[in-house]
């Protein structure tokens, strides 16, 4: 398990350690039937019934703690059909390959390249150490391209490789096609159309004159010339590929019968002639295309100021509009113009800000930014004085956003840890309700203590002898249980 090293048990350092939580304790405070203790029917929940937990879960590290806990219910996570949409209401993980961290129970190589341990930061848990251990190579020798469904693409020579953030599983595509000199090649952006898993995803490479397209799995490459301008930033918008080249001209991109660009004719606001930002970037926040980028401003206050406008596609030409207020989204961008940018719905809900752009710095984790006329209200003046808020395409890969891959598809799931048993009160209060029958409920305070105590402090557990009819109690009929005692001490028991 390369993902993270997560407990109940603080070391000294203040970071988590793995250990094995106890599933059969016995807590006098709670009353269970005799016999129910050990049971572990909580692996055998319907998966209708497990579905329903899923969007009730509040931070990365619960999914991966309910997807972690057995086959049963890692099986269920898998099938879970609304896995997407849980990208947008989480924000996502914020990797930092400059900040190397200790972790002697990790392994040091994968057997093909030396790891390098980095700091990972979830805003939702942000006393939790996390780690992910990302190919030294990646960072000594090959090139940054972009990264994409959870996965890094690095570039050298015309050699890509495709790596999981978080796995550490690896794709290697054929060489791409150069005919000039390669040691020179830059590579401006990589991405991919789908989850790596899927039969129609391709990896898309732009350079300084092309675009390289290659269906995974194939054994070659198409290349589209391009004559103009290079693409700089590929998104994915209501089912279309949205591509944007180094001129912020929008084009629709187009994978079949063959590669190809098709423009998107627009007007710029205030009725400008050319894009008035240096740098901005494409962002997709629910059902808007953004388009971002920042100035500086000399004035007292923020010191950068950030303005969203969405593309109104309804008229002809489409037309750039200023956003206002980014009511209940927040964005999140980093410092490489190869990172993409994600958006994230109701930010309060993990304690983030609404109409708010956080920005991944080299040097510190992140800065926060007010939208439009919101950015002298939300910015901290303690915030670094020297922080650069100007991308660009570096040598290093820097701090980046990254949503796991396993949040996209049917994607491996980390096992290893139990920490389901560390899921706080209020999400398994809100889980009770939904059991549907006396042994899903007996299941449920039967899996460990601390589910046990949740059970027990449920304010309204009376409700249930309405909801539910009672047991039968045939005490006529006798039963085999060999594996139940005979008697209680005091007294012989008939089953």
């Amino acid at each position: 398990c390369r993902w993270f090293s997560l407990s109940q048990k603080v070391s000294t350092t203040g970071e988590f350690a793995m250990t094995q939580s106890p599933s059969k304790l016995s807590d006098p405070s709670v009353s269970t039937p005799p016999g129910v203790l050990g049971h572990q029917g909580w692996a055998d929940l319907p998966d209708k019934l497990l579905h329903s937990i899923v969007p009730l879960l509040g931070s990365f590290l619960d999914l991966i703690a309910f997807a972690s806990t057995c086959c049963s219910w890692r099986a269920a996570f898998s099938s879970y059909p609304s896995k997407p949409t849980i990208c947008t209401k989480l924000p996502p993980l914020l990797v930092r390959p400059n900040v190397c961290v200790d972790a002697p129970h990790l392994p040091s190589s994968n057997g093909r390249h030396k790891l390098r341990t980095c700091k990972v930061i979830d805003l939702t848990n942000q006393n939790r150490a996390l780690r992910c251990q990302i190919p030294q190579e990646t960072f000594q020798r090959m090139r940054f391209a972009g990264s994409s469904y959870g996965h890094l693409i690095c570039c050298r020579r015309g050699n890509c490789l495709v790596v999981d953030v978080f796995t550490g599983a690896e794709v290697s595509p054929p060489s791409l096609p150069f005919s000039g000199d390669c040691e020179q090649e830059v590579y401006f952006g990589g991405t991919l159309t789908a989850p790596l898993a899927s039969p129609n995803c391709h990896l898309l490479v732009s350079t300084r004159s092309s675009l390289f397209d290659w269906p995974v799995g194939s054994d070659s490459w198409s290349e589209l010339k391009l004559s103009d301008a290079r693409v700089d930033q590929i998104v994915e918008f209501n089912g279309q590929f949205i591509a944007m080249d180094y001129s912020q001209r929008i084009y629709i991109l187009k994978l079949a019968p063959q590669l190809g660009l098709q423009e998107i004719t627009t007007e710029w606001w205030d009725d400008m002639t050319e894009c008035p930002y240096l740098r901005p970037w494409l962002v997709v926040c629910g059902d808007m295309l953004l388009m971002v980028d920042h100035y500086m401003s000399l004035s007292f206050g923020a010191p950068v100021l950030y303005k969203p406008y969405h593309l109104d596609m309804s008229t002809r030409p489409a037309k750039w509009v200023e956003v206002k207020k980014l009511d209940n989204w927040a964005l999140f961008v980093g410092g490489d113009v190869r990172s993409p940018p994600f958006s994230c719905l109701s930010p309060e809900k993990w304690g983030g800000r609404s109409n708010c752009l956080y920005y991944a710095h080299y040097s510190q984790p992140w800065s926060v930014h007010g939208l439009g006329d919101a950015a002298d209200a939300v910015w901290d003046p303690s915030t670094d004085p020297d922080l650069v808020y100007k991308r660009n395409w570096y040598g290093q890969l820097q701090a980046f956003w990254v949503y796991p891959s396993m949040f996209y598809s049917d994607a491996p799931v980390v096992t290893g840890h139990q920490d389901w048993a560390d899921l706080p009160d209020n999400l398994l209060h809100s889980i009770v309700p939904l059991l549907g029958s006396f042994l899903d409920l007996i299941a449920f305070a039967s899996t460990c203590r601390s589910w046990r105590a949740a059970f027990s402090s449920y304010p309204s557990k009376s409700t249930f002898c309405t909801k539910l009819p009672p047991l039968l109690v045939r005490p006529n009929v006798r039963v085999q249980a060999p594996h139940l005692p005979s008697s209680n001490g005091r007294h012989k028991l008939r089953t």
